[in-house]
């Protein structure tokens, strides 16, 4: 037995080697350097010696956790936890209803559905410039869209991305715009791997459109519904082209200031890649605590057909 699982690593090692290769030289090198990074006051300028003189640069940079508790101890950072928060709350729900919603209109049999997928589809392929541009004009105070619409419906409209207030849910406006047809067609694979005899048994003992989507349609739906809030959750915390063409520096009072947004401020502005790169490890840390308690809480309420 073993024989033979040694003959098909031998096999398959070939094939591998290229991936595993750029896996090792693009993914696991740099997270290695990165925790010795976020352990020293390196400007990123400087030159890097971890391998060279591992000592000499440790000697010259190394301040042990002090960017870790400077970060953990600064307003900044629960500021950027609560913009964070902030845009979750609003984004997460409004997500998930919009894609189950496309989902439900693009798995439909109605004429010229394919048109439809195509038009829900479009945010998803277009650039997030070239999005967030478009969110900007369309939030002017001015003479944005939704300003000129409100009007006429005698609304005087907020000042969307020059407001503390409004700078947030503006930024989850665009990104679910940009998203829902993502998740949408997500789900919508997900509508279309349910039985349909669960349907014709209910319509024979009277269940509606609405009984049938709460009893059969949602439950079924959750392993889907599962992943998308995963992977939207993940998207949340890495907020960061939208934030830094629609609310440059932070937005309005730092009210979009978020954790990759200062990462890169600190690393690419500031020249702290120190400071930078254990921002980036505390977000690894959030994450995967929250992929964890994700993971653990799916028992109880996602249902999985047999």
């Amino acid at each position: 037995m073993k024989n033979s699982r040694l003959a098909s690593w031998k096999t398959a090692l070939p094939f591998l080697f290229p991936s595993l290769a750029a896996f090792v030289v693009f993914s696991i090198i740099p997270m290695i350097m990165q925790i010795f990074v976020s352990f020293t006051s390196w400007d990123g300028l400087s030159e890097l010696t971890l391998f060279s003189d591992f000592s000499g640069f440790m000697n010259q940079f190394y301040v042990g956790i002090e960017n870790y508790k400077k970060i953990l101890t600064s307003k900044e950072f629960y500021q950027v936890i609560g913009n964070t928060l902030e845009f979750v709350a609003l984004y997460i729900p409004l997500i998930l209803i919009a894609a189950t919603t496309v989902a439900l209109i693009l798995n439909s049999r109605v004429k010229g559905v394919g048109v439809f997928r195509v038009l829900y589809f479009i945010p998803v392929i277009t650039s997030w410039v070239a999005g967030a541009l478009i969110w900007k004009w369309v939030l002017s105070p001015e003479y944005g869209a939704i300003n000129n619409i409100l009007a006429l419906l005698g609304i005087d409209g907020p000042s969307w991305l020059q407001s503390s207030k409004w700078a947030m849910p503006a930024i989850v406006l665009a990104s679910v715009w940009k998203d829902m047809g993502y998740f949408g067609l997500m789900l919508m694979s997900g509508l279309q791997g349910i039985n349909q005899e669960y349907y014709e048994a209910a319509a024979i003992d009277g269940a509606g459109k609405i009984k049938q989507f709460t009893r059969i349609t949602l439950p079924l739906l959750t392993p889907t519904l599962f992943f998308v809030l995963i992977i939207s959750l993940i998207n949340s915390f890495q907020l960061f082209t939208q934030i830094m063409i629609m609310t440059p520096d932070g937005g309005p009072l730092g009210s979009t200031m978020v954790m990759v947004e200062r990462i890169y401020k600190y690393g690419f502005r500031y020249y702290e890649m120190g400071m930078a790169a254990a921002n980036s490890w505390i977000l690894f840390a959030i994450l995967l605590l929250l992929t964890m308690v994700q993971m653990k809480l799916q028992n109880k309420w996602v249902n999985y057909d047999d």
